[in-house]
């Protein structure tokens, strides 16, 4: 009875591995809308915390985090959330400081090995005013990637060619400059990836609450049927 009682929970065991290792894993490439203190590499600036968000706002725990909700409820794991409170998708920040070091641009390379990433950005690129640019689909200089449309172009290549098998969808900001808003439509649609138009998110201090959290993840769940 002993040896039968071993081998059956040696089964159990590798089929509780095989369900978890079958998880599909989730990579987060985001700003302050993702970013949660702990949960992001260490030295990445959070936005929110279990201690309570930065500026006044509803969101105290982690679970209410988008990206944890649309995680949970689709019984996916985090593979990694390389998100950065402030940060620009391009190599300008605010008041045209060098964010070369925190962009997105620059992150996209630390994401693991995901089978679904989902962007969140350019909010920090429409409040900042960061250049523009123009439409360039190849051979980006580091002076295009101060700008928005050639960087955020040079990101979606990077991962298009990165993670071939993955699903990519780009999630773009309620209530931002028509030029990004235009701008992340139409090079999502050049690369074929999905492009959600958030609407109707509650935000508190110009960050989702509780409520708009629960859109986010809404909406983004839509986008994957």
């Amino acid at each position: 009875m002993k040896q039968i009682f071993k081998v059956l929970l040696v089964v159990l065991m590798l089929c509780a591995f095989g369900t978890a290792s079958a998880k599909k894993s989730v990579s987060i490439l985001g700003d302050s809308y993702s970013a949660y203190a702990k949960y992001i590499p260490e030295g990445n600036a959070w936005w929110y915390s279990e201690d309570g968000p930065a500026a006044a706002n509803d969101v105290k725990d982690v679970e209410q985090m988008w990206w944890h909700i649309f995680i949970t409820r689709h019984k996916y794991r985090l593979e990694k959330n390389n998100s950065y409170s402030g940060s620009t998708v391009c190599y300008t920040g605010y008041n045209g400081r060098d964010y070369t070091a925190i962009s997105f641009v620059s992150r996209m390379r630390d994401l693991g090995k995901p089978k679904i990433i989902l962007i969140l950005g350019g909010t920090n690129d429409s409040w900042a005013h960061a250049p523009i640019g123009e439409f360039k689909y190849e051979g980006q200089t580091q002076e295009d990637l101060k700008s928005f449309r050639p960087a955020f172009a040079y990101m979606l290549n990077y991962l298009k060619q990165t993670y071939p098998k993955a699903k990519i969808i780009n999630i773009t900001n309620s209530e931002l400059s028509d030029e990004v808003t235009n701008s992340m439509d139409e090079i999502s649609r050049h690369y074929g990836v999905k492009n959600v138009l958030l609407k109707d998110v509650e935000k508190q201090n110009g960050h989702p609450s509780v409520k708009g959290m629960q859109a986010i993840s809404d909406q983004v769940s839509a986008a994957m049927k």
